[in-house]
């Protein structure tokens, strides 16, 4: 079965339906089954997004994104110093 990528809006909104499902009366499987999801996907969407807004969510992935980038960025960064410090340690 092949991997499929749901937006933060989407991941938010399964959160919540099955929020509201559950207080109804359904069952753990039962929702789970009904929103297509594994109940190890679900533990691990509540544990980051959970109790966050659309907003708040969009943000935090945005957030998640930049940091990524940043470090990437130090080590590549660090790479060139270490380079260059070796190079002017044989040099001399």
């Amino acid at each position: 079965m092949g991997k499929k990528r749901h937006s933060v809006e989407q991941i938010v909104a399964m959160l919540r339906e099955a929020e509201v499902l559950m207080s109804k009366g359904q069952t753990m499987g039962e929702v789970l089954r009904q929103l297509g999801i594994s109940d190890a996907t679900y533990y691990k969407w509540r544990k980051e997004y959970g109790g966050l807004k659309v907003d708040q969510a969009k943000r935090y992935k945005d957030l998640e994104i930049e940091n990524q980038r940043l470090r990437k960025v130090i080590a590549d960064l660090t790479i060139d110093n270490s380079i260059l410090k070796e190079y002017n340690r044989v040099k001399y």
